[in-house]
């Protein structure tokens, strides 16, 4: 049986396009997280600089700053973070997500969904995989923000044949996001929906704060059952950082009781 999973949740104010800055005060705000005391450190989405299109000016490299900052990090804690920035790739910009191990190796996911009431589908490249990570046999799947409105591309395929007792594609779906609070019912929504379709763990982690554009955000991070209950939030307004424990024991037996992907369509996305 696979171990349960720490995973820490991060809801921060954000300094609007300050690289030093951001990094400094999650620095400080995360030195209290002793060694090997969570399994995920989980930051906002653009926790560096906030939700901005000034790509040209604030994007770094593979091998930038940030990176440096959370190889460090995840070799100090032990553990895996996570968090998208800007990065600048092969001539695009992308909201990327990056999946840093505590041996400082990585992974990334680039947001597939743009948002284009904010213009970010003309400043950044499209995402087009889907990225399923490990921690401790446990399967995650990482999104961003936006991602959120979209149930086909987070949908936890069975892996086994129709009809049979089945394995699913993930156990844990993260989404990193600046949300704003004027959509936020959207957001708690369609957070507890995708844990019920899904029958997974669901981690939600917003900012708070005002950014460069005067746009306000409440957070309401949380980390949701495979039954959409909570299990785990985080005051509106409020900066905050908690550790929640999740289960396998529990999603297993759930999946066995109410299994609902038995009944599944299939399909393939295009």
């Amino acid at each position: 049986m696979k171990r349960d999973l720490r995973v820490t949740i991060v809801q921060s104010n954000l300094v609007w396009e300050n690289i030093d800055a951001n990094l400094a005060a999650f620095s400080e705000k995360l030195a209290l997280i002793g060694q090997s005391a969570t399994d995920l450190i989980v930051l906002p989405e653009m926790f560096n600089t906030g939700f901005t299109m000034n790509a040209s000016a604030i994007a770094e490299p593979m091998n930038g700053k940030t990176m440096e900052w959370m190889a460090k990090l995840a070799s100090q804690k032990k553990c895996v973070v996570t968090g998208s920035m800007v990065i600048k790739d092969g001539g695009n910009y992308y909201n990327r997500l990056i999946w840093m191990g505590p041996d400082g190796s990585s992974e990334f996911y680039n947001k597939r969904h743009t948002f284009r009431m904010a213009e970010e589908n003309k400043t950044y490249a499209s995402g087009d995989k889907k990225l399923i990570v490990e921690i401790e046999g446990w399967r995650i799947c990482p999104l961003v923000c936006y991602d959120l409105r979209f149930p086909v591309w987070s949908r936890n395929m069975p892996q086994t044949p129709k009809g049979a007792l089945t394995e699913m594609e993930y156990d844990l779906l993260i989404y990193v996001a600046n949300w704003p609070d004027r959509r936020i019912y959207a957001w708690r929504s369609l957070l507890v929906a995708r844990a019920i379709e899904n029958q997974a763990y669901v981690v939600g982690v917003n900012r708070i704060g005002k950014d460069g554009k005067d746009i306000e955000y409440s957070g309401y991070s949380v980390a949701l059952t495979p039954k959409g209950e909570h299990l785990s939030s985080t005051k509106p307004f409020q900066e905050s950082i908690k550790t929640v424990t999740l289960s396998f024991q529990e999603l297993e037996n759930f999946r066995k009781e109410f299994p609902v992907a038995l009944d599944a369509d299939r399909f393939r996305i295009e």
